[in-house]
């Protein structure tokens, strides 16, 4: 027969595992979103952009179900320790992968500003760093999932890549603008969308450090930038 502290510990796996479900879910969705928004940059798919910005409250939708699932299991079960941890750890998670949804949208919001009419090159380059983005946000999420801190420090290194990523892209995008002036505007943004990129996986790199902290109750030490390209 189960005792009563049995049952209890039974119970909060039970809504720390409701938590980590939640979780994945936004995560799924912001992946979604970044390659949804992708691709209709590419395409010049303005119906697919809407459909992206439309999505983004199905992120918001969970984010609060988050919210009240870590207010409701800190108000039942008290957890503590490691156990507090995870449960803080999800509610800060949530509300980043929200803001990942919100850079997503932000992309999508972009792809009716920039003419179909005349392609132009640089557009080519971003798909590779929107990979690299929405790949750390997938191995934080994982290693948030299986409270797994080397997988976090990974993630956190993999951040300097996609910063050198961003740094070449940003040199690219402003030498196109000065030998084709015509396509300042257009260049104008594919730059916000590749600085929305860096962005992510910034937030990405938040995510690893906020696994790490539950996983370990130490602060992830901090990354070491000297490898970065000029």
């Amino acid at each position: 027969m189960a005792t009563g502290q049995e049952h209890t510990v039974k119970a909060f796996d039970t809504d720390i595992g409701q938590l980590r479900g939640l979780i994945s879910q936004m995560g799924g969705l912001a992946e979604e979103a970044i390659a949804s928004a992708m691709l209709s940059l590419q395409r010049n798919d303005l119906a697919l952009a809407q459909r992206v910005r439309a999505a983004d409250k199905q992120i918001d939708v969970i984010e609060s179900e988050v919210e009240r699932t870590c207010v409701r299991i800190i108000a039942l079960r008290a957890p503590m320790a490691n156990d507090l941890r995870e449960v803080v750890a999800a509610l800060k998670i949530a509300a980043v992968v929200e803001r990942i949804g919100d850079y997503a949208k932000n992309i999508a919001k972009r792809v009716p500003q920039i003419e179909s009419e005349h392609r132009i090159e640089p557009i080519s380059i971003l798909p590779a760093m929107a990979e690299m983005a929405s790949r750390m946000v997938r191995e934080a999420l994982d290693a948030f999932a299986a409270r797994d801190a080397e997988a976090a420090v990974r993630v956190q290194e993999a951040d300097n890549a996609l910063d050198d990523f961003y740094d070449s892209i940003f040199r690219t995008l402003v030498t196109h603008m000065v030998e084709n002036p015509k396509t300042i505007g257009q260049v104008a943004h594919l730059l916000f969308v590749a600085k929305n990129l860096e962005r992510i996986g910034d937030h990405a790199t938040n995510v690893a450090e906020m696994v790490y902290f539950a996983a370990t109750g130490t602060q992830m030490a901090e990354r070491d930038r000297s490898t970065r390209t000029a």
